[in-house]
């Protein structure tokens, strides 16, 4: 893949860490958005980047205008945005859907579906005017397999994934890519259990790349 730049959110996690170093050493350039400074800042050090290779940013992705901002923002920096690799997310289980809150179902609705909404509406316009483009998202196979007790964040990720679905279809013909990579778990500690973030990496890789330029609308298992 020819140097682009790649958007990631939640850098400052075990996952996003990985993907920005990998992207880094490939020679990208790197746009890195969370919600935490110190972590972000952390992150920003360890890199070591020159600055016309990377642009750090705090932002609220459940805030519209902020996001746009940022998108706005990521472009002037470097004149172009060619991926956008959305790793935000979290977890609650544990509870039937008659014994499960309404904060929890809206907790997980904001967290995967309006966040990978105001990303899209604030990125995408960016990614169809560079006339390439990669929007890959991270979810698991509860998406088509419900498990009990896992109501509201399978419906979470459900929203998000179709959100990158529709994605697919309204972007087909303008150069533009959107996938799911599925994994049950992400392996974080090395315990040989989950996917590895080495392994998804690889996945991301792959769809980054010009083979993959004809693969959008999928979901990518990447687990046993």
């Amino acid at each position: 893949m020819n140097a682009r730049t790649i958007v990631i959110t939640g850098a400052t996690g075990v996952l996003g860490n990985h993907v920005a170093k990998t992207f880094a050493a490939q020679g990208h350039s790197l746009a890195l958005l969370d919600n935490n400074t110190e972590k972000l800042d952390s992150l920003v050090r360890d890199l070591n980047l020159p600055k016309e290779r990377l642009y750090a940013q705090t932002v609220d992705l459940l805030d519209a205008a902020s996001v746009h901002a940022s998108a706005e923002a990521v472009t002037a920096h470097f004149g172009a945005v060619h991926a956008l690799i959305h790793l935000v997310g979290g977890w609650t289980g544990g509870r039937t859907i008659q014994d499960s809150s309404v904060d929890e179902l809206t907790s997980m609705l904001n967290q995967h579906a309006w966040t990978t909404f105001h990303l899209f509406q604030a990125y995408v316009p960016h990614l169809i005017a560079a006339g390439w483009g990669r929007v890959i998202t991270l979810s698991l196979p509860l998406t088509v397999h419900p498990a009990p007790k896992l109501g509201a964040h399978s419906a979470g990720k459900a929203a998000q994934e179709s959100l990158v679905m529709t994605l697919a279809e309204e972007t087909r013909e303008q150069g533009i890519t959107a996938n799911v990579i599925h994994v049950n778990s992400i392996d974080t500690k090395g315990t040989g259990k989950g996917t590895s973030p080495a392994e998804i990496m690889s996945a991301i890789l792959y769809l980054c790349s010009e083979e993959a330029g004809q693969v959008t609308g999928a979901r990518l298992p990447v687990y046993k």
